[in-house]
């Protein structure tokens, strides 16, 4: 099987996911994916597409991760994963990742700070005297 890749965002966090058969390696920015990740929960959202279509210890994945803080780049490997394993399998692998939320890309970004204001929605207090 050749190497597969695929995508990923989330806020301003971008991950590039390489895919290839192998014996379930995961390195992020060539490092492993428990010394990159710390937290344990960080660790669990990277896994989730793998452990869903019960893909644990089949595929070797090589991941380059920029911009966004920790979390953000999660949930960007996360969806590139996603994608990765659609290309392998669309059939079986779609509907599964599709109903779980993981094929969506969360649109959601920082709003822009405007002119006049200390942040995106508030104001400078209001003084009537």
């Amino acid at each position: 099987m050749e190497v597969i890749n695929a995508l990923g965002r989330r806020k301003s966090a971008v991950a590039r996911v390489y895919l290839n058969t192998g014996s379930g390696n995961i390195t992020v920015n060539d490092r492993p994916l428990d010394e990159y990740f710390k937290e344990d929960t960080l660790r669990y959202i990277v896994n989730q597409p793998l452990a869903l279509t019960n893909t644990l210890g089949q595929f070797d994945l090589k991941i380059n991760v920029d911009g966004g803080g920790i979390k953000g780049q999660a949930e960007a490997i996360r969806l590139g994963i996603a994608r990765a394993l659609c290309k392998v399998d669309a059939e079986a692998y779609r509907p599964v990742l599709k109903s779980n939320g993981f094929m969506t890309r969360d649109a959601r970004e920082v709003e822009r700070k405007k002119p006049g204001q200390p942040g995106a929605r508030r104001r400078f207090q209001f003084s009537k005297r």
